[in-house]
Parts: structure tokens; sequence; C-alpha cells
């Protein structure tokens, strides 16, 4: 498994706000991040913003990779077409390679069948009750949860869905994770000092 190479899927409405704590918090701490699509052609967010991918889903494999992030977009719950990317992150969880679902694509995650067995939050229990899943006993209201190799957050979480990706991958140890959340998450200063300590 290459444990240095965390892969970010990207498709047409992809919210662009809801990875970019993990995204920059991973490079930042000598990790590469590679964008991965249905197919080679740029996908445009729902920020606007054009986005090449380095690769294709099919030519992604768990052992390559160190963490799947999957970010909300409004395709999730317009149809079909990201479902591949569920599939993607079966076969990534069933490798033992982690996988992070935020916002809509935990309702992807749902219809796979992977919340049913593991704790997990989202938006709301109703949205993904309307799933038609069988997970919802697991049901957590948290901003961000961690069961063994999944994470999943709320739309409004982004710096903690961060946290858990830090803290499962061992970017930072209690400490510093903490003081990373405390700074990002509740603006508090003295935070600074223990994170760049």
């Amino acid at each position: 498994m290459n444990r240095r190479t965390a892969h970010l899927a990207v498709y047409p409405s992809l919210a662009d706000w809801e990875t970019g704590h993990s995204t920059a918090y991973l490079v930042r701490n000598g990790f590469a991040v590679r964008t991965v699509a249905a197919g080679p052609e740029p996908v445009t967010t729902i920020g606007g913003l054009s986005i090449r991918p380095d690769l294709v889903l099919d030519d992604l494999l768990p052992e390559d990779s160190a963490l799947l992030i999957l970010p909300g977009a409004d395709l999730w719950d317009a149809g079909d077409e990201l479902a591949p990317f569920a599939r993607k992150a079966r076969a990534f969880l069933d490798a033992g390679v982690p996988v992070a679902a935020i916002c809509g694509a935990t309702a992807g995650l749902a219809r796979e069948g992977l919340l049913d067995d593991r704790a997990h939050t989202s938006a709301a229990l109703p949205y993904l009750a309307a799933t038609g899943y069988g997970g919802s006993d697991r049901y957590v209201e948290a901003d961000a949860v961690t069961d063994g190799d999944l994470i999943t957050a709320g739309p409004t979480e982004p710096v903690a869905f961060g946290r858990e990706i830090l803290g499962r991958l061992g970017v930072y140890g209690p400490e510093k994770l903490d003081a990373w959340y405390r700074l990002f998450h509740d603006s508090d200063a003295s935070a600074y000092q223990v994170l760049s300590a």
C-alpha cells in the first residue's frame, strides 16, 4: 500500500469547501493528493472550478492508496452516476484501506450498503433513511465519526472531517490534532503554538 498518497474523487458539482482542510494539511505533512474521476475529462465543481483528474476511477487500486476521499456533490442525489465511486469505496474498505465520505457521499455509501454495519453520521438521519438503507441504528449525532477504516461527516463539518482524516492517517498525535481542530474550528489562537511546536 502506498501510505503517502491520498486520492480525492472529483466529479461534476463537487462541493469545493468540504475537503480543503483535509487535502491541504495532508500535503503540508508529506502526502501527495491525486484526483480521480470517472473519465479523463476535466470536471467542474459547484464553485465553478475546473479540475483535470490525475487518473480515472477504473485505474485506481486500493493498494496504491492510503485513503479515498469522497466529497459531497449534487449528483449523489440525482441518480446513479456516482455509484461507481461507492463501489470503489467498497473495494477500498474490503482491502483495509480507509475511506472518508462527507455530505452527499454518505448517501452514496448508504445506497451501497456500506453504512449498515458501521457507526456513521451525515447531514441528518432522515436524509440517509430516504436511501432505504439498513443502518439507521448505527447513526451517530456527531460532527464526524470514524469507525475503523470509515470516516463520515455532515456537510457543515469540513474541519471535523479533516480532524478525523488527519487522525486516522496518523498525521498528528492527539495533542497536535486537538490543537489543529481548535485553531481551525474554534479560532482558538492559543492552539497555534501547540500546532507549530
